[in-house]
């Protein structure tokens, strides 16, 4: 049985897609979804054997541009992060789940306190410097004898 050949739209969605480490499985179910069309995929063949060089040029390109730019990503915004915990929220608050609803609310909470970032602030309020700690002074009461 002959296999479909697949249009350069299809076959650019899954290079792209592998270059963005969505397994094969997942793309093979999303071209499925999107286009309508079955990809099988055998995983003991080396998929890039004979691999046209403009695939691999894609391939590449798109995996580099992948990792270097997360601002694609929705959820590395905390925004996008934010929402979402707000609607998981208010769903466990509907099905009276209030051990998950006070979990979702702490870390919401933490996420907007920056306890999810490695940002720390090394000066005070407004560029100012830190306030030095000042130690507590142990006053000493010398015995009714020592006392000039």
């Amino acid at each position: 049985m002959a296999k479909a050949k697949l249009s350069d739209e299809v076959k650019t969605y899954i290079v792209q897609a592998l270059a963005c480490f969505d397994s094969p499985s997942v793309v093979a179910a999303a071209v499925k979804k999107e286009f309508g069309v079955d990809v099988s995929h055998d995983p003991n063949k080396k998929a890039a054997s004979g691999l046209a060089p403009k695939w691999k040029a894609l391939f590449g390109e798109t995996r580099k541009t992948f990792l270097e730019d997360t601002a694609t990503i929705a959820i590395s915004h905390r925004a996008v992060r934010l929402r979402a915990l707000q609607r998981m929220a208010e769903k466990a608050e509907i099905q009276s789940n209030m051990v998950l609803a006070a979990s979702l609310l702490k870390q919401a909470a933490e996420e907007v306190g920056n306890a999810y970032t490695n940002r720390r602030e090394l000066t005070g309020k407004d560029g100012k410097d830190l306030p030095v700690p000042v130690s507590p002074v142990t006053i000493f009461q010398l015995p009714d004898n020592d006392r000039s």
